[in-house]
């Protein structure tokens, strides 16, 4: 019997995108929501924090527990991983959906503020942000309900400061190197589907190049949120990646 092939789905700077239960609300598709490296089961890990580090941890997952071709979704810093997993492991992903993703430095505000703090000011600043989730729901323009309220918390404690430096520097040091722009494209030069969504409050803030707008098969905007649609919305953004899975043919 034909089936749908698995999601895969990549957190960004703090993670996971277990909160909002996404395995229960997408039907169409069996849903993974691994930890990246120093995140959630994995916050301990002593690898290296690189972008290039955390998509070679994802092709470890899709050979090791995926095994076969799948969607791979990536928000925000986990769009900039998937893309580099989906350029070197073209076997293992069908396509990829790119949920405002880092194309380059433009799409780096905050790992450029927090990369280029030193160590005891990040401290501060962390704990300051840990310590006060209502006011990063806030700041981030969310309106604030106790669901979220508890969502937030989740997301602030998922991983040790550290991590979030490190993926910071990490965001910074490859995205702002142009050889980064030229691999990411060879998704759609090596044949897979290219898929972009953004919230229609952040879309004029994602810089995307014009050969992967050109290249999209869709390029879908979640009406009413912005970058944290799924954290806003989680039913409709679920829809919306549902349906994208839906789209392609079965296996």
């Amino acid at each position: 019997m034909s089936k749908a092939s698995p999601l895969v789905m990549i957190h960004g700077l703090m993670g996971s995108l277990n909160f909002f239960a996404p395995h229960e609300r997408i039907r169409t598709a069996a849903v993974h929501t691994p930890d990246l490296i120093g995140y959630g089961l994995l916050r301990d890990a002593r690898q290296p924090i690189t972008l290039a580090s955390q998509a070679a941890h994802v092709i470890a997952y899709l050979r090791e527990t995926v095994d076969e071709p799948c969607v791979l979704l990536g928000h925000s810093v986990g769009g900039a991983v998937a893309m580099l997993a989906a350029v070197s492991a073209p076997e293992r992903v069908r396509s990829v959906i790119n949920v405002e993703g880092n194309f380059t430095l433009g799409d780096a505000f905050w790992c450029r503020k927090i990369a280029g703090l030193g160590d005891d000011e990040w401290h501060k600043e962390h704990e300051r942000l840990a310590g006060d989730p209502h006011g990063w729901l806030v700041n981030s323009g969310i309106e604030v309900t106790p669901q979220r309220l508890e969502w937030a918390r989740l997301a602030l404690a998922n991983q040790p400061r550290e991590t979030i430096q490190a993926m910071a520097r990490a965001v910074v040091a490859e995205t702002g190197d142009q050889r980064y722009l030229e691999r990411i494209r060879g998704v759609v030069d090596r044949g897979a589907a290219l898929f972009l969504l953004a919230g229609e409050k952040s879309v004029e803030g994602w810089n995307v190049p014009g050969w992967a707008t050109d290249a999209a098969q869709a390029f879908v905007i979640q009406q009413g949120v912005g970058h944290l649609m799924m954290l806003e919305q989680p039913d409709e953004f679920c829809r919306i990646v549902g349906d994208i899975v839906a789209r392609l043919p079965l296996r």
